[in-house]
């Protein structure tokens, strides 16, 4: 057993929450419904364990605090980007806020290359790209440091 877990509090869905992204996340799962009454689930996604809580409307979830989906190319961020705005709110640089107020930040693993490039002008101008973005397209980015 893993031995930090992220609890996640929401005000009255978080089985509805665990479901939905166990329907998105490939080798993903519900654990258990921790209680009779359905306040609580244990879920899995991609082997990393969360615990999903139902404690009513008195803490709300904030950007402050995001889930991080490296992406190996377009097609994984188009997915993950159509999956989980459906319901949601598309935020700038491949960042999103889920229906349930989660944020997540959508990444192709190219993005740290070109933010890095070795010519810092390059890597000025993938940044401008960048900026310019909600979803995060590859074919802009990598054109921006070419």
């Amino acid at each position: 057993m893993q031995k930090i877990t992220p609890f996640l509090w929401f005000d009255d869905k978080a089985l509805e929450a665990a479901q939905f992204y166990v329907s998105i996340f490939k080798d993903s799962r519900i654990i258990d419904e921790i209680d009779e009454d359905d306040s609580s689930v244990s879920f899995e996604l991609y082997g990393q364990r969360y615990i999903a809580f139902n404690g009513g409307p008195y803490f709300k979830f904030t950007p402050a605090i995001s889930m991080y989906v490296d992406c190996e190319d377009q097609k994984e961020v188009d997915y993950y980007w159509d999956k989980l705005t459906e319901g949601g709110e598309e935020g700038q640089c491949g960042w999103l806020t889920d229906k349930y107020g989660v944020s997540w930040q959508i990444v192709p693993s190219i993005l740290s290359e070109v933010l890095n490039h070795p010519d810092p002008k390059k890597a000025q101008k993938a940044m401008e790209a960048m900026l310019k973005m909600k979803k995060l397209d590859v074919a802009e980015l990598v054109a921006a440091v070419k």
